[in-house]
């Protein structure tokens, strides 16, 4: 009943417009009043965007899964000469791109830290894939990549970020996050870079006016003080720089290759657990545009719930998705415009198409 009370205290303070602090967050996580979490962060979705929900034509490429880091989690890498190791040329990459079957906007990037590739060959793959596709706005390489980059280059952080920006890329996607405690950190990816350097490496891709997306993925090892302390530090550099467009929780995936011991969530997080991240996201993070329902994690019929929860973008078309599946993601690899439109507008929204900045394309879904 105190936890009942104090919950109802926090969501008082969400309709009053007042910002939550660290302890109205955890009293969220430990509330099990969905509904009445769901319906505050509803409020405040519709009080940004009112009932408008954003999707993309995306593709997903992920030019290699060889990778000098081994993180514990992932299912997807592969060291040097390994079963399943691979690495596309860039030709190989415009091959992809020429036999995807419909029309895209945006193209997501990202990868292994190959051992042998010059910073560049990924300076070539932007500028080729920009050469011919003008149109398509490039969304690629995590904070980890870039950091990788860095020292690749020679050219330190705002001279690698300013040349990757000079050859066609438009903005940085918000992997390589995870959870930004260092005690899970040193459990879950100590090869990672600390969470120290990822926030810096978002931060001067903002102060160069690129734009970049947030990730956390939680349902492993981590706690709610985790999660909320990962928000905390995410809202406390959006309110530096506003650089960033959108935060994605990202649900674990432990059914296949993870080599971490999940005691918190043995079978990964419920779809409780996905709406209830969903929504204190939304209510913690209060100076980011969107919270973005990641379908591909968390399943097509959960992400049209969390348009109830505060989510107000679901992504995009895909069309092929490796790391997810990889360790065994249980949803779709593609969708296609008009399943996107179909179901959002089931969840009595109004579809939105955009491009990978946000801004509002000519929707010819139905």
């Amino acid at each position: 009943m105190l936890e009942y009370a104090m919950a109802l205290d926090v969501l008082a303070k969400v309709y009053a417009g007042e910002r939550l602090d660290k302890d109205d967050a955890l009293a969220l996580f430990n509330s099990d009043d969905l509904f009445e979490l769901g319906r505050a962060a509803s409020f405040v979705a519709e009080r940004l965007h009112g009932k408008r929900v954003c999707y993309t034509r995306n593709r997903h490429i992920n030019p290699t899964n060889i990778c000098v880091n081994r993180c514990r989690f992932c299912a997807f890498s592969r060291s040097h000469g390994q079963d399943g190791a691979y690495g596309l040329t860039v030709n190989e990459i415009l091959d992809k791109l020429a036999g995807t079957s419909s029309h895209f906007n945006e193209l997501h990037i990202v990868g292994g830290l190959h051992p042998d590739w010059p910073f560049s060959y990924y300076l070539e793959l932007i500028s080729k894939i920009k050469q011919h596709y003008p149109h398509v706005q490039i969304k690629a390489f995590t904070a980890v990549e870039i950091d990788h980059f860095t020292k690749l280059s020679g050219l330190g952080l705002s001279g690698t970020l300013s040349e990757l920006k000079a050859h066609g890329l438009d903005m940085l996607p918000g992997g390589g996050a995870e959870i930004f405690s260092e005690t899970v950190r040193a459990r879950l990816c100590p090869e990672k870079i600390p969470a120290g350097r990822w926030l810096e490496i978002h931060e001067a891709a903002h102060n160069l006016g690129i734009r970049t997306n947030a990730t956390m993925l939680y349902g492993h090892i981590e706690t709610y003080e985790d999660r909320v302390g990962h928000l905390l530090m995410l809202r406390e550099l959006q309110g530096r720089t506003g650089g960033f467009q959108a935060f994605i929780p990202l649900s674990y995936q432990p059914v296949t290759g993870s080599a971490i011991d999940v005691n918190n969530y043995p079978s990964g997080p419920s779809g409780i657990d996905d709406l209830k991240t969903i929504a204190v996201s939304r209510l913690v993070l209060d100076n980011f545009p969107h919270i973005k329902a990641y379908w591909i994690m968390l399943g097509e019929k959960i992400c049209q719930l969390a348009l109830y929860f505060g989510a107000t973008d679901i992504d995009g078309t895909v069309i092929e998705e490796k790391i997810a599946h990889s360790a065994g993601a249980s949803s779709s690899e593609m969708l296609t415009p008009d399943e996107m439109v179909h179901l959002i507008k089931k969840a009595q929204k109004e579809p939105v198409e955009r491009n990978a900045v946000y801004e509002e394309v000519p929707c010819t879904a139905k």
